[in-house]
């Protein structure tokens, strides 16, 4: 397979799993519909709750979560691979993880990713998040490899650690994804560079499904979900932040094009820091 058609889901998700699960069949439904092969949903496509204790109330562990149930329901019926960016999962051992799924048209889940790098800053305003207070960070990069291509798994603020993606370019992936919920403070400095950035330097795909609009919890996320070409330019975006569906077609053979022109994997060299001064 050469081209293949795929497709980012930008969601407002709320508080209730039941309505978010709702809206996610309603939007992955439509992306199936447009004709997509891989479909992808933004990070916390489950719930966004900003409460521990909000949070705790509605935790389920992945074999009874609803998100994970109708992805594996949704890829089979609908004979898509379907990457859920993530949603919130009780562990085995009682802390939560920030965990993504791809299922196959099987229904099988083929991969998962739990979110490294956890998002505790304090930004202008007096917005100040400290995800490490309620999970659990991943220790594990993932690539998975796809029909038609290998493709590495992120999340939202890992964008911002390019040496995760360069690690899944160096493993073969010729798509990179960071499933989000953006903040529209960081969204609107950020948003854009970072995501051209990562295909740029690695010479990938980058596709982003994203969290848009003002949420129960509060929170407001930027939206703008996008599909970047091996050269960094923008084939898709939602240039807003309502939910719906970006779609393009893609060659994951550019990936290998952009390489060779720009063989940059291949020309890095080790090195060390010298320190000069007092």
């Amino acid at each position: 397979m050469s081209i293949v058609k795929v497709a980012a889901v930008q969601m407002r998700s709320g508080t209730s799993p039941e309505r978010n699960a709702a809206d996610f069949e309603k939007l992955v439904r439509e992306a199936a519909s447009k004709g997509a092969q891989y479909v992808q949903t933004p990070e916390m496509t489950g719930a966004l709750v900003r409460g521990k204790d909000e949070l705790k109330a509605i935790l389920k562990p992945e074999a009874e979560d609803l998100i994970a149930r109708k992805g594996a329901e949704l890829a089979k019926q609908l004979g898509i691979y379907l990457h859920v960016g993530s949603t919130a999962i009780a562990r085995d051992d009682g802390k939560v993880a920030n965990r993504g799924f791809i299922f196959a048209p099987s229904g099988e889940k083929i991969a998962s990713y739990d979110k490294i790098h956890m998002f505790d800053v304090d930004l202008d305003n007096g917005e100040s998040w400290r995800e490490s207070a309620t999970y659990e960070p991943g220790t594990c990069a993932s690539v998975v490899d796809l029909p038609f291509a290998r493709l590495g798994m992120a999340v939202c603020y890992d964008i911002r650690f390019p040496q995760l993606f360069r690690a899944q370019a160096m493993d073969g992936a010729q798509i990179l994804t960071a499933p989000a919920a953006f903040t529209r403070q960081t969204g609107e400095a950020h948003w854009h560079v970072l995501q051209r950035a990562r295909a740029i330097e690695n010479g990938a795909w980058v596709i982003t499904a994203a969290q848009g609009g003002k949420h129960e919890d509060g929170r407001e996320t930027y939206g703008h979900s996008l599909i970047i070409d091996p050269w960094g330019r923008v084939v898709a975006e939602a240039d807003h932040d309502e939910p719906g569906v970006v779609v393009a077609e893609i060659d994951p053979a550019a990936s290998a094009e952009a390489r060779k022109k720009i063989p940059n994997l291949k020309n890095a060299r080790p090195f060390e820091v010298a320190n000069f001064g007092a």
